[in-house]
């Protein structure tokens, strides 16, 4: 068992967290026990995060601010904690995501992160297994904050149809994550385009990326192999990137079909079908 004594605060945002934690406990007076009853979770949760041997939410980390009135310690703390869920190489791009003001994304075969729903992640994510899943899961929803803000970055994406048809966690999770993109259509800075299937061979074939647009800085494109993640501001690169974007947008249906699009796959694939009974399940 982690000695909490033992613990550098130096080694990591996670292990600087939970010393935090335990030292503003300590400093109210509060036993583990006793803060858990106040922000209505168990002792042994902050046992886990006060050692480092599970990751804070933003939902907890706002409770524990409020409990200890730490004037918003640990909801400043958590997003570095987060971001140190993210892989090494993939924590630059994160870093570049949140400072864009348009995300130009394509999506083979997957919903993009920026869109994905919990359950979803979840289901992507633990495809491997299912160590340090929750801190990955958290990492990818606080990375969907950057569309929340006042002021959230336009953001469109062309997905191919195949996106809609892969079905990730079951049909549940599927007829909801199609359901969230349904939803998405409210929003004024958020663009989905559906690459039908009907396009038959076209220039995202070769994988998916994403571009980046600053309003200072230069623009960045973003790719990703098994292994890990590539990132250029290389001018050449960049306007091959454009011209396939473009492409791709233009062989894609409209805004408007494309709701139309992923509304009838959600239904006739993950909507109501015959039980074992023969009674319409949802």
């Amino acid at each position: 068992m982690v000695n909490i004594r033992s613990l550098d605060p130096s080694a990591s945002p996670l292990d600087y967290y939970g010393s935090e934690l335990r030292r503003l406990r300590e400093a109210a007076g509060l036993k583990q026990a006793q803060l858990g009853d106040i922000i209505f979770c168990a002792a042994s949760l902050i046992g886990q995060i006060e050692t480092a041997r599970k990751v804070p939410t933003r939902d907890f980390s706002e409770r524990v601010d409020a409990a200890l009135n730490t004037g918003g310690v640990f909801s400043r703390l958590v997003g570095l904690v987060l971001r140190s869920q993210l892989p090494v190489w993939f924590q630059a791009y994160a870093e570049m995501e949140a400072r864009a003001t348009y995300i130009s994304s394509f999506q083979a075969q997957i919903v993009d992160g920026l869109l994905q729903t919990e359950v979803y992640a979840r289901a992507l994510l633990g495809v491997r297994g299912e160590e340090g899943l929750d801190g990955k899961v958290a990492a990818r929803m606080e990375r969907q904050r950057i569309l929340e803000r006042s002021e959230p970055p336009l953001m469109w994406v062309v997905m191919s149809e195949a996106a809609l048809h892969q079905e990730v966690g079951g049909r549940e999770v599927m007829r909801n994550q199609l359901a969230h993109l349904l939803e998405l259509r409210h929003r004024e800075w958020v663009k989905v385009q559906i690459l039908p299937f009907e396009v038959g061979a076209h220039v995202g074939l070769l994988g998916s990326f994403n571009l980046l647009r600053f309003e200072k800085d230069p623009d960045l494109i973003y790719t990703e192999d098994f292994i890990q993640g590539h990132m250029t501001a290389n001018p050449q690169a960049i306007r091959e990137g454009s011209s396939r974007y473009d492409h791709l947008q233009a062989a894609a249906l409209s805004v408007e079909d494309s709701v139309a699009r992923i509304a009838r796959v959600m239904e006739e694939r993950y909507g109501q079908h015959p039980g074992p009974d023969g009674r319409a399940v949802a």
